[in-house]
């Protein structure tokens, strides 16, 4: 019922009431019509408030509900087949580094020694022997022929690949190191330590620029990219924390992990990153570090390392 034709129904009624109609009628009559008014206020406000959603959406503040989010598919390509088996370490494998042309690639082992294979061939070029303890990580410079590795007895060793012999050692950690990553523009090396310290050194002078402090657990992985936040920190103590490099501080802690982070992989095109635990995998975006999705593993196995 139209709301303006309120008033002639309502004389409708005083006019039969006037005849001496039953108040019973008058009564059925008059719900009859508030019902009605109801209704028509109620239909008024719907029309109005998908008026409003609608300009909502064509000013782009329209909120997006998660059942209606696409991930891209990934483009299908030949399978992958093993071409070679290198088995000449006596250890676990802990790291592995590829040289930036693409010429040869370094394993880092628990037998505390670091090989040198040819990429094409798979065949053994050099070996390096100054470690006394397992070698946890490793990282090729972009720039120079030289190799950065750390070990459980807190050492820090630069490599000269052209005398193949250590230039420089860093000390500072308390700890055995897990963990080291090149700055991709500036001359930083970033370590991350068993004593819950991130440490960020100049390659050439050796000198500690920062101390990043803030982490209750085990140092798992660090990464570094251009852009801020230039340092992002996996932890065992469930945690991911994002790093303002150039004042020092923290710019973010994300906490949607149950389960200790082992490994990040930053995204080579996209501004953003993925990490992962034996509770599952998430995606974020940078620089706020903004929860994107999680991606089911299918199992609760712990994940040492993503690409």
């Amino acid at each position: 019922m139209d709301v303006t034709n309120v008033d002639e129904e309502v004389q409708k009624v005083l006019d039969r009431l006037s005849g001496k109609q039953s108040k019973t009628w008058a009564t059925k009559k008059v719900k009859q019509l508030t019902c009605n008014l109801v209704l028509a206020a109620a239909d008024k406000a719907s029309c109005q408030l998908n008026d409003k959603q609608a300009a909502a959406a064509a000013a782009g503040q329209h909120l997006v509900h998660k059942c209606n989010y696409k991930p891209v598919q990934p483009e299908w390509h030949v399978p992958w087949h093993m071409v070679q088996v290198i088995s000449s370490h006596l250890g676990w494998v802990r790291s592995l580094a590829i040289e930036p042309d693409n010429k040869w690639f370094t394993l880092g082992s628990v037998n505390c020694m670091i090989k040198i294979w040819d990429l094409a061939s798979g065949t053994l070029k050099l070996t390096l022997t100054s470690h006394i303890s397992p070698v946890h990580r490793l990282a090729v410079s972009a720039c120079h022929p030289y190799l950065f590795s750390c070990d459980e007895d807190k050492q820090v060793k630069y490599w000269d690949l052209e005398t193949n012999k250590v230039v420089r050692q860093y000390h500072g950690h308390l700890s055995g190191v897990y963990t080291l990553a090149l700055h991709p523009v500036l001359d930083l090396l970033v370590t991350g330590s068993r004593d819950s310290v991130v440490r960020v050194w100049d390659i050439c002078t050796k000198q500690q620029i920062h101390v990043l402090a803030s982490h209750k657990s085990t140092i798992s992985l660090v990464q570094c990219q251009e852009a801020d936040p230039q340092v992002i920190l996996a932890s065992m103590n469930s945690t991911v924390r994002l790093w303002d490099l150039t004042a020092g501080k923290s710019m973010t802690t994300l906490t949607h992990h149950k389960k200790s982070v082992h490994t990040l992989a930053l995204h080579p095109t996209q501004f953003g990153f993925a990490s992962a635990s034996s509770d599952n995998v998430k995606q974020w975006w940078c620089p706020k570090g903004e929860f994107v999705q999680n991606f089911d593993q299918g199992n609760s196995s712990i994940i040492n390392s993503l690409v």
